[in-house]
């Protein structure tokens, strides 16, 4: 493997190490595979608890709410700090986490332990995304950040599957501890590998503030909450709709989660290539995809074949995620690392209000393929934010 110097070439942008890439990206990995994986977990947590399954779906809300405060705390907390010693941190209290977690005796401590390991997430993300976009020309920031989140997609095909497909075999805290040793190894390849020094400039907290100043950070910040509601909110009763409504070997589970997985791999690869070209057409259309998609959803779930490639596209539009946090990278002059770390916090807000939302669906008795319905009417509601910025964005230029 290369050595620490080999790995911190940053004298040209277009010099930057991929081994720096690939060692963030298993940290986005091991992340992306507990947050997506929890989610597919649902039923196996409501069954052994012997809780519904949108009871069961509050460990999903409550580790949402952990990114939601740990992420913009964390970000503060650690500005001035280097960010190897942030990344390094995180890293590590997401593993404490994990392992907490997969030694949970009861449904109360779970959702505790699920709070606690949220807390990382989202300033792991952030300080990541700042250090990829460091490493680029500007005009290929969004590619960078694109890459990164590609740790995360590249979980839904992989890490998530194999998780569920453990969990169904040697039970869910299995799937947790796998998780806990990937953010182990990522951890000690964070503390071997990331050089000391670093380039990337430092800011103070009352930068890091002014981010809260910019009224158009704080429209995207919306945007995303929003819009990536509209993925959540049909993703966390996936597995239960293919054994419910689509009557499917859970088996086939993991497979589908897979599919999940490419689309939003795939999604997130193009979302960010076209950001480096046109931003605001790409944060449009994959609104717009996200709204299309959900709105098929009730009529897909009869059939494997019609489900798998509706939930493609409903992964694809999970693009929104990258091309928001690159978007706030180029608006934010100030208070960069906060307002990436915000992002994050409003896809976990969205990862709360999907799952809270399609969970009111059900229980209020409109079927379990409400959440389609739900889910487009979140990216609607997105959209019209959308054209908000669109007007922002043509008065300034920029």
């Amino acid at each position: 493997m290369s050595t620490t110097s080999d790995l911190m070439e940053t004298d040209h942008p277009a010099k930057a190490s991929p081994w720096l890439f690939l060692i963030i990206g298993l940290g986005a990995f091991a992340i992306g595979t507990a947050e997506f994986a929890a989610m597919s977990l649902v039923p196996l947590i409501a069954h052994r608890f012997a809780l519904s399954d949108p009871q069961a779906g509050w460990s999903v809300v409550f580790y949402a709410l952990g990114v939601c405060i740990g992420a913009p705390l964390i970000a503060l907390v650690s500005a001035g700090r280097p960010h190897r010693s942030t990344l390094i941190a995180t890293m590590l209290f997401y593993t404490i986490g994990n392992t907490l977690s997969a030694l949970a005796p009861g449904a109360t401590s779970l959702f505790l332990f699920r709070f606690l390991t949220g807390l990382p997430h989202g300033a792991y993300f952030s300080t990541a995304s700042l250090v990829a976009a460091s490493l680029v020309a500007p005009e290929k920031r969004a590619s960078a950040v694109g890459r990164v989140f590609l740790g995360l997609t590249s979980a839904t095909i992989a890490g998530v599957p194999l998780a569920n497909m453990l969990a169904q075999i040697f039970g869910w805290r299995v799937a947790f501890g796998l998780i806990a040793v990937l953010s182990c190894l990522t951890t000690w390849l964070l503390w071997r590998f990331i050089p000391q020094s670093s380039d990337i400039e430092q800011t103070s907290l009352r930068q890091e503030m002014r981010a809260l100043r910019n009224r158009r950070v704080c429209l995207i910040l919306a945007i995303g909450g929003i819009g990536f509601g509209s993925l959540f909110c049909v993703y966390t009763y996936l597995a239960s709709i293919m054994i419910v409504v689509t009557h499917a070997n859970p088996a086939f589970i993991p497979l589908m989660l897979a599919v999940f997985g490419l689309g939003l791999t795939i999604g997130t690869s193009i979302c960010s290539h076209l950001a480096d070209r046109k931003m605001i057409p790409t944060l449009g259309g994959v609104l717009i995809l996200g709204a299309v998609s959900t709105s098929l959803f009730p009529f897909s779930t009869r059939s494997l074949i019609t489900l798998g490639s509706d939930i493609f596209l409903i992964g694809a539009s999970g693009g929104l995620s990258a091309v928001v946090s690159a978007h706030l990278l180029s608006i934010a002059k100030e208070g960069k690392n906060l307002a990436v770390a915000l992002s994050h916090s409003a896809f976990n807000i969205a990862n709360a209000l999907g799952p809270w939302l399609g969970g009111l669906a059900i229980t209020a008795g409109l079927g379990w393929t409400s959440v389609g319905w739900v889910g487009c009417a979140l990216s609607l509601t997105a959209f019209s934010l959308f054209l908000v910025e669109l007007l922002q964005y043509n008065r300034s230029g920029s």
